[in-house]
């Protein structure tokens, strides 16, 4: 007999159907309630460990009173803040932040959200090699200087003062007491000497790193608060990389001395003494889709940021990225040129956002670079002449007008053209198509059976694969854009859209014919690491293989310049020979169009550009338009 599906068995379908939906429903709280509740209890944690901290501080302030050495006023009706138990004078480093604190409006609360284009691959210093993976790590890891954003002079961070010797090889730097690890561990001088050694060391891989510090001699702490910094040779640079060099928690990262490996192939190792921490310093990987800090309660700085969590989502689609920040989801969003115009218009948008829109004083450049192999095997781009001819092939004018509607300008080198490196002497070179077909003639390259495409002697074509990031839509279109451009001189380019991770490991291994990226700036650009022939070998960022003695005597002796009249003419001179040799084709410097939330409060420009990723930090969401919540 036929088994019918009647009524009842639909009636007992539909309860068993919800029944599981419940017992699935009940696992994922009853998970909540666990993740929870181990969060409350490292907080209680951190609470009982901070009043045991309070309780021996107010100890040994009661010795101090009893012995009349402790000349602080206390009166009744003051409480104790944060800002008291590290000192009543604020540091200069926090004194913007401090500012802040003092508008009418500011209230500590809320999240900071914003997104990253792409996913990182780790965030572990010195593995990580991107530049979203520096910025998280700013807010966890801190150095003994920083700049000032508005005199760009040296500040104390970590360090409460320094020394530099008469002949600049020797740097004393006394670090100020109280300063903690976010787990309560006490920062010390042999930390300092810790993080220098923990870079230096082989086995580790951190060879970009390494390039910069190879001047350094040693890192010696003589007591617990005072380390220094001695250099085989001057540096024009050593105040910056000495005080600027990130500090490892010895207690955290030495064991993984043991098994380097084990570092070097991790996604998220990350502790610091920075405003901001991973709730788990060891659990971050990249298929979370995200990043998030949480403000460290144990920081030891006299301003506490405003914001509870810092949020990165990543949105790798530049479409998908609009609309997130359309429905409020986001804080910031960074828009391309077509959109930004049309973004202006939107009045909806415009009445709950800021938008900003200025070229960056440290603005960085994006290129074309050519792998000219090694000399072993030396590609069709080891040829000067072949360089020389795809920038003349390469109208950066046109893409800059078409493509970024004019928001930018042509990159001549690494060098600002408004920085005391850059060479006076020298500009872009123009569109010339014709000077390009001659340079190629010459290198011989020319279309031998009347196809359109030039060819080798050996009757080779002239095409090449252009590595991109997927991801970016002004970048696709200007690589479409040179596809026709190159094919109307006889050079075939085949476009090679790849995914971030992949674009990484292209690199590493230098497996491309060309690529196109770009590099960060700062107020002065060492090129030692991108264009010294030294740094083509171990994992190093010159990694077009770029060589010229000339340009690396010259490199040398800029860096070994501490005097800057006399070093800015030997960058200049480094300059023109870059000029000449082009081992990128420079393309441009973008302007910043840039859309902020109104809830965000006390957004300010400075000599190093918006303080949008300043730490200490500056922003604060006032208490009426806060929408997230701890």
């Amino acid at each position: 007999m036929e088994r019918r599906f009647t009524v009842k068995d639909f009636a007992n379908f539909i309860f068993l159907s919800l029944l599981a939906v419940m017992v699935l429903l009940t696992m994922y709280m009853v998970d909540r309630q666990w993740n929870k509740m181990a969060q409350m209890e490292r907080v209680m944690q951190e609470q009982a460990d901070g009043m045991r901290e309070l309780r021996s501080l107010m100890r040994a302030v009661d010795q101090q009173v009893k012995r009349g050495t402790f000349n602080a006023t206390i009166h009744s009706d003051e409480s104790v803040s944060h800002q008291a138990l590290v000192g009543s004078e604020i540091p200069e480093a926090f004194r913007r932040a401090k500012l802040a604190t003092e508008q009418p409006g500011y209230h500590e609360g809320d999240w900071h959200v914003q997104a990253f284009a792409l996913n990182l691959k780790t965030m572990t210093p010195l593995v990580s090699s991107d530049v979203y993976a520096s910025y998280v790590q700013s807010y966890v890891l801190e150095s003994l200087l920083i700049r000032d954003p508005d005199t760009l002079e040296w500040m104390g961070l970590i360090a409460e003062s320094w020394q530099v010797s008469e002949d600049g090889l020797k740097l004393t730097f006394k670090l100020r007491e109280g300063v903690n690890f976010s787990d309560g561990e006490p920062l010390t001088s042999d930390d300092v000497v810790f993080s220098f050694d923990f870079i230096m060391n082989e086995t580790i891989a951190a060879p970009r790193a390494r390039a910069y510090f190879e001047k350094m001699k040693a890192v010696t702490a003589p007591d617990k608060q005072t380390v220094i910094f001695e250099f085989k040779e001057p540096y024009f640079n050593a105040l910056s990389l000495a005080g600027g060099m990130s500090i490892l928690a010895r207690h955290f990262y030495e064991p993984y001395l043991k098994e380097p490996e084990r570092f070097n192939q991790s996604k998220g190792l990350l502790l610091g003494s920075g405003p901001y921490r991973l709730q788990d310093p060891r659990g971050w990987t990249p298929d979370l889709g995200m990043v998030e800090l949480e403000r460290n309660p144990r920081y030891w700085g006299p301003i506490l940021p405003a914001f509870d969590r810092l949020l990165w989502k990543v949105i790798e689609n530049d479409s998908a990225r609009l609309t997130t920040f359309r429905n409020g989801e986001i804080d910031i969003y960074s828009a391309r040129p077509r959109e930004y115009k049309t973004l202006l218009e939107d009045a909806d948008l415009n009445a709950r956002t800021h938008h900003f829109e200025y070229m960056s004083p440290t603005a960085g450049y994006s290129y074309i670079g050519w792998n000219q192999g090694s000399a072993d095997e030396p590609t069709r781009f080891a040829d000067k002449r072949v360089r020389q001819a795809m920038t003349y092939l390469t109208d950066r004018q046109r893409i800059i007008d078409e493509i970024m509607l004019g928001y930018g300008e042509t990159a001549i080198s690494p060098f600002s053209p408004r920085s005391h490196q850059h060479n006076l002497t020298l500009s872009a070179r123009e569109y010339n198509p014709e000077k390009a077909k001659a340079l190629l003639k010459e290198a011989g390259y020319e279309d031998r059976n009347g196809d359109g495409v030039l060819e080798d002697e050996k009757g080779d074509p002239f095409e090449f694969g252009l590595v991109y990031f997927q991801g970016n839509e002004d970048t696709k279109r200007i690589v479409l854009f040179l596809k026709d451009l190159y094919a109307g001189a006889g050079v075939l380019l085949h476009p090679k859209p790849t995914e971030w991770s992949v674009m990484l490991d292209l690199l590493g291994k230098r497996s491309f014919d060309a690529i196109t990226l770009g590099w960060s700036s700062g107020v002065e650009t060492d090129i030692f690491q991108m264009f010294h022939s030294s740094q083509t070998e171990n994992g190093g960022d010159n990694f077009v293989g770029n060589r010229n003695p000339a340009l690396d005597k010259l490199i040398d002796q800029a860096r070994a310049t501490v005097d800057e009249a006399t070093r800015m003419p030997l960058w200049q001179q480094t300059e023109a020979i870059m000029h000449d040799d082009q081992p990128y084709t420079f393309l441009m410097r973008r302007k910043t169009m840039a859309f902020i939330d109104k809830r965000i409060h006390n957004i300010a420009q400075t000599k190093l550009g918006l303080n949008s990723g300043f730490v200490p930090v500056e922003w604060y969401v006032p208490l009426e338009m806060q929408k997230y919540s701890d």
